[in-house]
């Protein structure tokens, strides 16, 4: 109801032009119990229904950061309903209003444990299935050196080249799909990955089809050799790392910016005088505190 106090909710600039797509990208929904209810990712994570199945064993469900519902269930959500929107305007010439709402994105990216329960994946307690770090061959491991380990060796053959990787012996192992038997391979495969440093693991597994990469840090994802090849990451005109944009187009790939990101307020007066307000009007306005400014000063 924000944007209807202000005069400017969706029926009325509709009615101006109806072409336009209105987004509107809230937690919980523009209608519902909840609709006018503050939250933040963590809330609408949990009445997603997803965050109940996110954890291990024995401890409490856990939220993976803000990534989930606030940026891929909502962001990324949202995006796609407004592209989605623009390639329906081209047959209808119409515009609409989309309601994203954090909680259905959220729902709506983990179909996948909806509609896989009944293949027996997501059939156990919360870290104990097949993905959510119940087996021993999915799962993260520490190395000597204090760094990580990720295993996914899912399939059969690449659960055998995890075996041979790892120096042991199969004939001497339970089979891979003996849940009972999991705690204690994962005991055993610990144990082994505990022997040597990741880049002595990576130097083993890189050339194999096993499944087992390194669980890069943030200080290190630039310098790894496919980010390399690929530039995956990029650095800003002061040093600063962060992804390239994608995914990639053969045609028309992002140009990103090697600027750094502008301060906040860095170039309102800039855009302002730009637009025809004048510097009177302009420090009203910040004397209101309706904008703010952060002009950098050299340093002669």
């Amino acid at each position: 109801g924000v944007m209807e106090k202000l005069g400017l909710g969706p029926e009325v600039l509709l009615q101006e032009n109806p072409r336009l797509i209105y987004a509107r990208l809230t937690g919980f929904g523009q209608t519902g119990k909840y609709a006018k209810s503050a939250g933040h990712d963590i809330n609408y994570l949990a009445l997603s229904g997803v965050l109940s199945k996110l954890g291990r064993k024995g401890e409490n469900p856990y939220a993976p950061g803000n990534l989930l519902a606030d940026f891929a269930g909502g962001g990324v959500m949202c995006a796609m309903g407004i592209v989605i929107a623009l390639f329906e305007r081209a047959s209808s010439g119409r515009g609409q209003v989309i309601d994203a709402s954090m909680v259905e994105g959220a729902a709506y990216l983990s179909s996948f444990l909806w509609k896989s329960q009944s293949l027996g994946l997501w059939s156990q307690p919360r870290g104990e299935n097949l993905l959510d770090s119940g087996a021993p061959f999915y799962e993260i491991y520490k190395t000597s050196d204090g760094k990580f380990m990720a295993v996914g060796a899912i399939e059969p053959q690449f659960y055998d080249q995890l075996i041979r990787g790892l120096g042991l012996d199969s004939d001497e192992l339970p089979t891979q799909m003996s849940t009972s038997s999991w705690p204690e391979l994962k005991k055993k495969f610990a144990s082994v990955f505990a022997q040597k440093t990741q880049a002595e693991w990576c130097s083993i597994f890189d050339s194999t089809d096993a499944c087992v990469t390194p669980v890069l840090s943030l200080d290190d994802v630039a310098s790894h050799q496919h980010n390399k090849e690929r530039s995956s990451f990029i650095k800003n005109d002061q040093g600063e790392v962060s992804p390239r944009p994608a995914p990639l187009l053969s045609r028309t790939p992002a140009v990103p910016s090697r600027k750094r990101d502008p301060f906040i307020g860095e170039h309102t007066e800039e855009i302002l005088l730009e637009y025809g307000f004048t510097k009177q009007e302009i420090a009203k306005l910040y004397s209101d505190k309706a904008i703010e400014l952060n002009k950098l000063k050299a340093n002669l």
